[in-house]
């Protein structure tokens, strides 16, 4: 029986508008009434989620809500949004990292609860639409400001013109592995986490905290961030239109998220219908 959903965003719950239909909201509904737990697995922040939250209705629902964001860097109570969990990113590793973007044409960024900081360059048209996407303008910060303490930095983001981002990856994904988390989980954006933390370990973390199995957890999810997520949940799905990992990582594959995927998804697995 399953007794939680974590479910991705971008690329899964969300159709390419950004928008959610009415099939999945109405799903989700369903599983909350059949006392399944609905946690929000993503690479966003807080304030990237919070008009889907508000617009799914979660919070008049679930009396003990959670969300995982910043792809398994932070833990949220949906109550009162209190962090229950944090990774940090610690003032040498901004140092060490943002010599890394100093060769190709991307940007270096920092990401906090509250602010979406950007180190260096002027913002790329890539920046600038995925700020759009988190409902979130651009700080831009000097390198020693960030270093100060002021602010308690939770992933580095790396973004740029896709094919920029795939020489930055051929050439610096190894090394950055040695030290950190490293994931391409757009085609524009690669991302650095703390290591250990990743979707995955977020979602086993919450899950023994309330004291769920693993057999009793299901996963939805696309991309290449969603890998560990698909691989720890006893029920791991990918969308039909999901990164070749991420559907090499799923036990299952379901519809794209242009066809109702995630609704589908829940209804077959979870509700059994």
């Amino acid at each position: 029986m399953i007794k939680l959903i974590a479910i991705d965003m971008d690329g899964t719950l969300l159709n390419e508008k950004k928008h959610i239909e009415k099939a999945q909201k109405e799903a989700i509904h369903e599983a909350i009434e059949a006392g399944i737990k609905i946690v929000l697995c993503t690479g966003r922040p807080l304030y990237g989620i919070l008009p889907f939250y508000k617009e799914l209705g979660l919070q008049e629902l679930e009396q003990e809500g959670y969300v995982i964001l910043n792809n398994g860097c932070s833990v949220h109570k949906t109550k009162d949004w209190e962090l229950i969990e944090c990774a940090e990113i610690t003032p040498d590793d901004m140092e060490h990292l943002y010599k890394f973007s100093e060769k190709y044409d991307i940007n270096f960024t920092l990401v906090d609860e509250m602010h979406y900081f950007n180190i260096g360059r002027k913002p790329t048209k890539e920046l600038i639409m995925d700020a759009q996407f988190v409902f979130s303008d651009i700080t831009d910060i000097t390198l020693e400001e960030a270093k100060s303490g002021k602010y308690k930095i939770v992933k580095v983001m790396f973004l740029g013109d896709p094919e920029e981002m795939k020489k930055f990856q051929t050439e610096y994904e190894d090394t950055i592995k040695e030290r950190y988390e490293g994931v391409l989980s757009q085609s524009y954006v690669y991302e650095v986490l703390p290591k250990g933390y990743n979707k995955g370990t977020g979602l086993k973390n919450l899950a023994e905290k309330l004291g769920i199995k693993q057999e009793e957890v299901m996963a939805i999810g696309d991309g290449n961030n969603d890998v560990e997520m698909l691989e720890y949940a006893n029920y791991g799905v990918a969308m039909g239109n999901a990164s070749k990992l991420a559907k090499n990582a799923a036990k299952y594959i379901t519809d794209t998220n242009e066809n109702d995927g995630v609704a589908k998804a829940i209804k077959k697995y979870a509700l059994n219908k």
